[in-house]
């Protein structure tokens, strides 16, 4: 079945400064700014005081109650270690999510920065990338997140080849490629996850969501795909391509990471995995936006037979990269 497309249409100006100031107790200047989200919706409001807030509201029917209250609890637990992290804003009762309209939002400091962008040389910038990661791994192996996905190829990768199989998403001919595409991964890559930890992690762990700033250092920020998976998927994700081709940056990453927590490098192993893992969690992703009039409008050829012959032979070239 296809979701049901999430409504934000009753999310006036008027109704998010309202909420606002409803959930923190302040009177706001009036000002808001939408910033770029397409999965949730994110303004930045001002207190009358000169105090800028984030307000994010989360796409309705994503996420439950409980799913984001897994991600503060981490968030916050990072913070309350003194890693670089930008947590919810707590009411005097302790609560994070609030509610308006059928909607759940939470408040944010402002924090800015720039993306870090290593060069390949800057072994020193990838040490403490490493390092950032390794201490919130150290806290996200304390408890696990049980509202949370696990990335496991019998777990959320056989929910995502279910939903794109059983939507009727591919055309005859793709679906029988998927099908064959999916067995074939299968059949490689369930037994290297066997006794494989499954701790909380960032789960999109990618450069763009790391950031720098010259008073602080790096940061980490968007815990929105937080999950339950192996340590290195926060790992190579960061890297600028293979482990094996990029030695001295993983090294470095490495290095920085065990100072904090210990990595096991047979788990290396789960890297092309997990990239075609992400391959099929992002055509799941595209199905599940698919009834959406925006991401129609913004990716026209999605679902059409020229775009599974790509996507598919992509797919195909990684399932072969799988040692």
């Amino acid at each position: 079945m296809h979701a049901t497309p999430a409504d934000f249409s009753r999310l006036t100006p008027n109704a998010v400064l309202d909420a606002v100031e409803a959930a923190c107790g302040s009177l706001l200047s009036g000002l808001i700014r939408p910033l770029p989200s397409y999965i949730n919706r994110v303004y930045e409001v001002t207190c009358n005081d000169g105090t800028p807030l984030i307000a994010k509201f989360y796409r309705p029917g994503r996420w439950s109650r409980a799913a984001i209250a897994d991600e503060h609890a981490f968030v916050r637990a990072c913070a309350e270690a003194d890693i670089p992290v930008i947590a919810p804003i707590a009411a005097p009762s302790g609560e994070t999510i609030h509610e308006t309209d059928g909607m759940l939002f939470a408040l944010f400091p402002k924090r800015g920065g720039r993306p870090a962008e290593p060069a390949n040389d800057d072994l020193p910038l990838w040490h403490r990338l490493g390092a950032l990661v390794g201490r919130v791994h150290a806290v996200g192996a304390r408890i696990s997140a049980p509202s949370r996905i696990t990335l496991h190829p019998l777990e959320s990768t056989a929910d995502d080849m279910d939903y794109l199989l059983d939507g009727g998403f591919l055309d005859r001919h793709s679906e029988a490629e998927f099908s064959r595409l999916a067995e074939t991964f299968m059949d490689a890559v369930v037994p290297l996850f066997e006794d494989v930890p499954m701790i909380r992690i960032h789960g999109d762990c990618q450069r763009t969501n790391v950031l720098d700033r010259p008073d602080s250092g790096v940061f980490l920020i968007d815990f929105d795909d937080m999950m339950n998976g192996p340590a290195v998927h926060d790992l190579w994700m960061l890297l600028p391509g293979r482990p094996e081709d990029v030695p001295d940056e993983c090294d470095a990453l490495l290095e920085g990471y065990n100072l904090f927590y210990p990595f096991d490098h047979e788990t290396l192993t789960l890297v092309e995995p997990l990239r075609a893992m992400r391959m099929i969690y992002y055509l799941a992703w595209c199905a599940r936006q698919s009834h959406d009039h925006a991401f129609r409008h913004n990716h026209p050829e999605w679902g059409t037979p020229a775009f599974w012959t790509r996507e598919l032979n992509d797919l195909a070239t990684q399932v072969g990269a799988i040692g």
